[in-house]
């Protein structure tokens, strides 16, 4: 082996020294840093401790020094719980940081609804529908009330017939012919003539209509007796 190969191996070995040096070095320096700090937190933890002791003694408060080594035993043994509790924490501040948007968004949507139904009239007509309600509680007392609750089922079933579609057009058309007539000036009939218009096809066949209507009345009114 020649000088030269001998020489380079030389330096890299020199090289990984002063590395290793300056490594050693270095975890010298943490090392000593970490000692000065501890002996600096004792003296300040020693300081806190005879403060906190003075202030204690003067407020005329007992540390049971017992006590306080269990609470310290179970605060050190309750570490993974209290890692937990704080790792819950922050969850829950991560996902509050994530809902504030959606809550702000949600207020000014509902903000712009209210906004809405204020324009449109939602809260004049409800306000104005109570005095309907004053109205109905003044007007009618509580047997009205009761009497209502008995035969609800009846009104509701006659407003359910009055609202199917040829109930309605009957209705319709009676009101249109209604209002068609000028009930001021009617045109009078005299018995004679009033027995010639019976006798036309328009009016025997709205007699029988009207008697057929009664019997039906009476039959069912009948049924409903029995």
């Amino acid at each position: 082996m020649d000088n030269s190969n001998i020489q380079g191996q030389i330096n890299d070995i020199n090289r990984k020294l002063d590395i290793v040096l300056e490594e050693i070095v270095a975890q010298r320096e943490t090392r000593k840093s970490i000692e000065d700090l501890t002996a600096d937190l004792s003296i300040i933890g020693k300081d806190m401790f005879a403060s906190t002791v003075t202030e204690l003694d003067n407020a005329g408060v007992e540390v049971d020094g017992e006590a306080v080594k269990m609470l310290i035993l179970k605060l050190v043994r309750n570490v993974d719980t209290l890692t937990e509790l704080f790792e819950m924490l922050e969850s829950g501040k991560d996902l509050l940081a994530d809902l504030t948007p959606i809550v702000q968004q949600v207020g000014l949507d509902g903000m712009h609804l209210m906004h809405d139904i204020e324009q449109k009239g939602y809260f004049d007509f409800i306000s104005e529908s109570t005095k309907i309600l004053d109205n109905i509680v003044t007007h009618f007392s509580t047997d009205d009330i009761k009497l209502l609750a008995d035969n609800i089922v009846t009104i509701l079933e006659t407003v359910k017939s009055l609202t199917q579609p040829d109930m309605l057009k009957a209705i319709n058309s009676a009101l249109i012919v209604y209002k068609s007539i000028d009930v001021e000036n009617v045109q009078e009939y005299s018995l004679f003539k009033a027995m010639m218009a019976m006798n036309s096809k328009e009016m025997k066949k709205g007699i029988g209509f009207m008697i057929t209507f009664l019997k039906n009345i009476s039959k069912a009114t009948t049924i409903k007796q029995n």
